[in-house]
Parts: structure tokens; C-alpha cells; sequence
């Protein structure tokens, strides 16, 4: 069978599936479904158009298991319109900020740029939309992720410019200036032209999902956090029936520290998508879900209250299989148990983490099993098992070593930051000082060289944070209060960085400042459902006259 036969093949199963799926879908598109206000015109029938609006809607909410399904029905009721195929290939990048998409989806991509080509596109518009996700494709096998991104980033700069009242066009245009950010670029070009473009499109279209979504992920970095405010506190309500719009707000809340609202948009993602997903696939784990419960858990644990986190682990613990394969379901259950036993800082427990659950196919997400072996060989060296940190100090390397040959440079650069973490607390319970604080010091300064992953709400611990910490204990507190404060720059609001910051001001003799961080710890643990040591000698601190 040639490519073309094999296309329209993939074509015939796609449309019986939507077909099929037409019960479910007709119930999920009751009166109460909100997924903001989308109005791509395209040369497609009158039913048509408006199934195509919905689908992109779900597109631009990264709803992909349900815009897998709504483009294909576009595809049944008009068999003459191209840009549900185009749809179909937009839906399989995923997520274009997380990770590059698998093989098979680079090959299902393919298939359908194929299949929109075949079907022909009836304006030169709609061309150029196929056009452009074909530059993302084409060669998939012969080029690497980043010079295809850029080329489609390109493709669709020339095609906003072409036409310059298409929104659409300026959204997903947007959309290719985050994929193909540079997370060393601290000036932020990329992500600072794309706000530029989106709140434009915000203040003539203010219930348009893509924008307010867009622009989170443009703001979401800790010196323009705050400018994200305001489409984070507009999405939510803009998709309320997409369990991913209910959770993306929580990156700009998690940025500025703000918790509650973190922990009370995530939960009611988290709810959303396991309804969803209790539907789709019964007795599973949904992706979305797990994503909204890390976000949460790491709220709850910056306010005191775990055993709030404790719920949230034990849920998952019941979780043997998950919807979708998903980086976001692997790092998240990786990084759950890790922020538990750590930002309680109960190292023994720590030095004991496994992989669960055992049936996730972790060979796939070296990033992840990283994130386990990271925190367990911190508890290992931070409790006085030299041999056991050393050993995932080991399995560290080995780990970074496969994401350089997958050519993930990103990923193998943070993987190579926790194995220097690591290396560090080793290096210091081997008592050589000096040079754990020059390995702890390069640490840090690597890690904010870079950004943190759009999948993560923060590093399971700042390095800059772990600085502090060494020097307190090496009676250093005068050099250990200002990494923290240094530290409060990018992750504002922690439990341990204003706890550290205000032991450290209290051993340099700042009581003034000790005093003010104190009082700040008190504050944020005011709802705190345990008894942290830090809270009660802050509290301690604060009865004194």
C-alpha cells in the first residue's frame, strides 16, 4: 500500500471512530459545555464550520484525547474540508511546549498533512495553514525537533503577515514563539513578542481560550509572572469544561506564590478530568488529573498542610495504569512522593523511594525516573548513607547520558544540575567543605542559567535554596540569608526559603529581619494541619520581647 492509500486508509478509520463516538460526543456538547469563543472560518459546510470551531476551541485548550475525536467528525460531516486534517495534525504535536512528539505521532502527523493536501484546500488560506504544519513534519526522520519547530515558527510568522485580520493566525503564531523559546534567553525575546500579539487579539476577543492560554505560558517565568495575572484569574472561567484551562492558571499563581489559588484551581481541574476520564477510561488514572494534583500537592505543602498532601499521594497510589502515557503523568508521579518526604524534610524516607507504579513505562521518561533518583540520593547523603547517594549519583549521570543521546539538552542539563546537587551533599558529609560549596554554588548558578519546565511547578528543590541550607550548617549565616534572599527572587513565597531565610537572619544577629521572614512563615502556615519544627520555633522567635 503507498503513502497515499495508507493516508486515506488512516482517514476511513478516523471518521468510522467519530461515527462512532458520535453518542458520547453529542452528550458532552450539552448546553453546559463552556469552551470559550472560537471563530476560525474555513470553506466548510455550515455544520461543519461550527464542529471545526468547537474542535479548535478543545485544540487551543489542550484537550487532545477530545479534539482527536471532534476533527474526525468535522471530517464525516464534510469529507471536502481540508482543515479538519489540518486539526488532526495540529492535535498530534500535544503539547508543543512539553516534549517533541513520539515517533508515532510524528508519523500519524505526517499521514494527515497528506491526507489534507489530497483533499484540497479551497483557498489559499487554508493552504497556507497546511503548508505551514507541513514544515513541522516533513522530514521528521531526517531533521531533529528544534530546526522543523523553527520552520513551522517561520511558516506562520509569513502567514500572519499575509494576512493580518486573521486572529487565528496571530494565536498560533503566538503559540511557535513559545515552542521555539530559548530557555537560557533571560531577556525573554520570544515569549515577550508573543504577549505582545496576544494581548492585542485579548482586548478584541476576551473569551477566545487560546489567548488567555497562550499568554500564561508567555508570562510564566518569575520576572514577568506578574504581568500574567490578569489572563490567569480570566481562563478559568473562559473553558471551565476543559480540565486543563481550570489548571493553567495555577502557573502564574505558583510563580507569585500565591497557594490557595493554586491548590483551588487545581482541584477543580484535577475533578474535572478524573469525571472525564472515570468515562473515557474506567479504573485508569487521568494525565490531567495527575498534573493538577502535583500543582496542588506543592500548594499544600508550601502552606503546612500535609496531611492535605498525604490525600493527595495516598489518591494516587491507587493508580496502577493512566489514560495517556503522558510525560506530565510520569513526571508528576515521580515528583509526588519526592516533594513529599522532601519539603518535610524526612530524608531517611527519602533515601527509600522506588519507582511507582512499577507498570508505567519509565524507560520512556528518563526525566522522570531522574526526579526519583535525584530526591532519593539527597536523603541518601543528607542521612549518612555516602554509599547509597553515591550510587544514585551513578544512576544520575547514567540518566543524562541517555537524554544527551536522545538529544534532549534541556533535560539532560537538569538532570546533570541534581547530580551536582547530589554530588555536593555527598562531598560535604565526606567532610571536604570547601569544595561542597563550590559544587553547590555551580549547581545553583546552572540552574537559574535555565527556566523550569512548563510540565513543573519548580524544581523539587531549588539549588539556590540547597546553598542556603549547606551554609547554615556549616555556621555560615550571614552568606546563607542572602542565598535565600536571592533565592525568594524566583521562588517566591516557599516554606523552607522564607524558613531558612529567617533562622539564618537570627543566627547572623538581624533580628529585625528575622522578625519580618518569622512573621511571614507564621502567616503563610496560618491554616497549616501539622507541626512543623520550623513554624514553632518561628513562633518561639516571635513571643520573645
Amino acid at each position: 500500500m503507498n503513502r497515499r492509500h495508507w493516508s486515506h486508509a488512516m482517514f476511513l478509520i478516523l471518521a468510522l471512530a467519530a461515527v462512532l463516538l458520535v453518542p458520547a460526543a453529542s452528550a458532552q456538547q450539552s448546553a453546559k459545555e463552556k469552551l470559550g469563543a472560537v471563530d476560525f472560518q474555513v470553506s466548510c459546510t455550515p455544520a461543519a464550520q461550527a464542529q471545526f470551531n468547537r474542535a479548535v476551541a478543545l485544540l487551543h485548550s489542550f484537550w487532545f484525547p477530545e479534539a482527536a475525536k471532534a476533527f474526525p467528525a468535522v471530517a464525516q460531516t464534510d469529507p471536502s474540508c481540508a482543515m479538519a486534517h489540518w486539526g488532526m495534525a495540529m492535535t498530534l504535536l500535544g503539547n508543543p511546549l512539553a516534549a517533541p512528539p513520539p515517533p508515532k505521532a510524528l508519523k500519524d502527523g505526517w499521514a494527515a498533512v497528506e491526507q489534507a493536501k489530497m483533499v484540497a484546500a479551497k483557498t489559499p488560506r487554508e493552504r497556507d495553514y497546511i503548508a505551514a504544519i507541513e514544515q513541522f513534519y516533513k522530514d521528521a526522520d531526517k531533521l531533529d525537533h528544534r530546526p522543523r519547530a523553527l520552520a513551522y515558527e517561520k511558516a506562520m510568522e509569513q502567514l500572519s503577515q499575509r494576512y493580518p485580520d486573521d486572529r487565528e493566525a496571530a494565536v498560533f503564531y503566538a503559540l511557535a514563539l513559545n515552542m521555539t523559546l530559548v530557555p537560557t534567553d533571560k531577556t525573554y525575546a520570544n515569549q515577550l513578542k508573543a504577549a505582545r500579539i496576544l494581548e492585542k487579539v485579548f482586548s478584541e476577543k476576551p473569551e477566545h481560550p487560546g489567548v488567555a492560554h497562550y499568554l500564561i505560558h508567555s508570562y510564566d517565568f518569575p520576572p514577568i509572572a506578574p504581568q500574567g495575572l490578569g489572563a490567569a484569574r480570566r481562563y478559568a472561567a473562559i473553558a471551565p469544561s476543559a480540565p486543563h484551562a481550570l489548571h493553567m492558571p495555577s502557573h502564574i499563581f505558583t510563580r507569585l506564590g500565591y497557594w490557595e489559588e493554586s491548590i483551588a484551581t487545581n482541584r477543580t481541574s484535577a475533578n474535572v478530568a478524573k469525571d472525564e476520564v472515570n468515562v473515557s477510561h474506567p479504573g485508569a488514572g487521568s494525565y490531567n488529573a495527575l498534573h493538577a494534583m502535583d500543582y496542588m500537592m506543592y500548594g499544600y505543602l508550601q502552606l503546612g498542610q500535609d496531611r492535605a498532601a498525604a490525600a493527595v499521594l495516598e489518591e494516587t497510589r491507587g493508580y496502577k495504569t493512566v489514560d495517556v502515557e503522558h510525560f506530565a503523568a510520569a513526571y508528576a508521579f515521580a515528583a509526588m512522593p519526592a516533594r513529599y518526604v522532601i519539603e518535610r524534610r524526612r530524608w531517611t524516607e527519602a533515601a527509600a523511594l522506588t519507582l511507582h507504579p512499577p507498570q508505567l513505562s519509565w524507560q520512556k521518561f528518563p526525566q522522570a525516573e531522574a526526579v526519583t533518583i535525584f530526591a532519593r540520593g539527597l536523603g541518601a547523603a543528607r542521612s549518612g548513607d555516602v554509599a547509597g547517594a553515591q550510587r544514585d549519583v551513578a544512576r544520575l549521570a547514567t540518566l543524562r547520558d541517555a537524554l544527551t543521546q536522545a538529544k534532549s539538552a534541556y533535560w539532560a542539563e537538569q538532570t546533570e544540575i541534581q547530580r551536582m546537587v547530589v554530588s555536593a551533599w555527598v562531598t560535604l558529609a565526606e567532610g571536604k567543605r570547601q569544595d561542597a560549596l563550590t559544587l553547590m554554588r555551580s549547581a545553583a548558578e546552572r540552574e537559574e542559567a535555565t527556566e523550569k519546565h512548563p510540565v513543573t511547578p519548580g524544581p523539587i528543590l531549588p539549588a539556590r535554596e540547597l546553598l542556603g541550607e549547606m551554609l547554615l550548617e556549616l555556621g555560615q549565616s550571614t552568606p546563607a540569608l542572602k542565598e535565600f534572599e536571592a533565592s525568594h527572587k524566583v521562588e517566591r513565597n516557599r516554606f523552607h526559603g522564607l524558613a531558612g531565610a529567617a533562622r539564618a537572619a537570627e543566627l547572623a544577629g538581624d533580628a529585625a529581619k528575622a522578625r519580618t521572614y518569622y512573621t511571614q512563615l507564621v502567616t503563610l502556615a496560618a491554616k497549616a494541619d501539622s507541626e512543623r519544627p520550623e513554624v514553632q520555633r518561628a513562633k518561639a522567635f516571635l513571643a520573645k520581647k
